[in-house]
């Protein structure tokens, strides 16, 4: 029997943690070439890229890894070491097949990321935060993550950002001084080649350092 082509209308839809390392579990295997190479998905590239030309640096923490693509992008442009963290062990046992990451850790980010404070010159994300997954309820664990000065390239879905409400978050990080230098950067989410009904879809790119 076919396994059904999952949508990502579904993946909007999920509500929470358990829902999501269910639907990512059973996506793991075909997600490569049935979404990223099948829609054009090019907002990894965009995150590491960007990353990248702000000045960031390792050791890095990619959240939300899923099947490593950020990763590969940044091992490309010579940026490493990276770790991995996502929700679903299956995306991440994809992931360490790409021999992109130092290390992997399996985390719900809503109860935090089990490694010690300040390890991270570097914290990138690509599509965790957008309808049905994270909002900017989990930044303050990140920042936990990382070190000051830490350079940041955090992906939000541009119709996610305000009704999250993650441009008064970033507003409050500012004014607390928690995060400095802050920064959105517009970009596509997917390529030209790309036919679905989101294929006209943007990001922010949030790039800021841990004050």
């Amino acid at each position: 029997m076919d396994t059904p082509k999952r949508k990502l209308s579904d993946a909007y839809a999920l509500t929470s943690p358990s829902d999501s390392r269910q639907f990512y579990g059973a996506w793991a295997d075909s997600y490569d070439s049935e979404f990223a190479a099948g829609e054009g998905y090019t907002l990894p590239e965009s995150v590491a890229r960007a990353f990248a030309d702000a000045g960031g640096q390792g050791p890095i923490l990619d959240v939300g890894a899923g099947t490593g693509l950020c990763g590969v992008a940044l091992r490309r442009l010579g940026l490493e070491p990276v770790d991995a963290t996502d929700i679903s062990p299956a995306m991440l046992g994809r992931a360490l097949r790409k021999d992109a990451y130092r290390d992997v850790i399996e985390a719900d980010l809503t109860e935090g990321i089990p490694v010690p404070r300040g390890v991270y010159r570097g914290v990138v994300s690509s599509g965790t935060f957008t309808h049905g997954h994270l909002g900017p309820e989990v930044l303050p664990a990140l920042l936990r993550t990382a070190a000051p000065g830490a350079q940041f390239a955090l992906s939000v879905n541009a119709r996610f950002f305000e009704t999250a409400g993650f441009d008064q978050a970033f507003e409050r990080l500012q004014n607390g001084q928690w995060i400095k230098d802050f920064s959105l950067e517009d970009v596509p989410i997917y390529g030209p080649a790309a036919r679905g009904p989101h294929r006209n879809d943007t990001a922010f790119i949030a790039l800021f350092h841990k004050v």
